[in-house]
């Protein structure tokens, strides 16, 4: 089964839809995932609860996604990856990718931070038959 670790990008734009009462690419990316194991962490979490205007709502519903925390294993995989790359990510999308690493998952949102992750990043806006 694959796991899947849901960026702030994808659970905005799946919170936006479920407010406007539509579905469009975040649905979709469900609807073809459905059995997929899908995970938070707390960089997810805080960036989503940063724009929330109902943030007991907005929790609420996290709730339903598998949690994974951040420890030191994780720590050093961001230091080793900031440390080699020759283009630093952003803080909070070098945890993302540390998380993911470390619980074997694929990150799903819409960030180009995580196009270097080529296989183990999935663009929710992209549509299947889009080129990569």
């Amino acid at each position: 089964m694959r796991k899947c670790l849901l960026d702030s990008s994808f659970l905005i734009d799946l919170l936006n839809e479920m407010a406007d009462d539509r579905e469009e690419r975040a649905f979709a990316w469900l609807r073809r995932n459905t059995k997929a194991q899908l995970w938070i962490s707390p960089v997810t979490l805080a960036e989503v609860l940063e724009g929330a205007e109902d943030a007991r709502a907005v929790k609420a519903y996290l709730g339903r996604y598998a949690w994974q925390g951040i420890h030191r294993a994780h720590a050093e995989t961001v230091a080793t990856r900031q440390k080699r790359s020759a283009r630093r990510m952003g803080e909070n999308d070098a945890w993302q990718c540390a998380v993911a690493e470390r619980i074997g998952a694929v990150v799903v949102g819409h960030d180009a931070a995580f196009e270097s992750l080529g296989s183990r990043y999935d663009d929710h806006r992209r549509t299947p038959d889009s080129p990569r």
